[in-house]
């Protein structure tokens, strides 16, 4: 749910805090690795790949 889709103040805290957190892990991650994260379409096939080795295609497949 997001910031401003929140239905208490506390909620809007709770999103806004992990947003942050999302925000400073990405950051650390990426200076970890010494490039950026992918973003969209191409971080969704990126992430298929590590869980098991097969494109998103691949797996609609079988």
């Amino acid at each position: 749910m997001g910031v401003e889709q929140a239905p208490t103040a506390k909620g809007k805290q709770a999103a806004e805090g992990l947003k942050q957190a999302a925000a400073r892990d990405e950051r650390k991650t990426e200076a970890e690795t010494g490039h950026p994260l992918k973003k969209g379409e191409a971080r969704f096939e990126e992430r298929s790949k590590s869980s098991d080795g097969k494109s998103v295609g691949a797996k609609q497949k079988d």
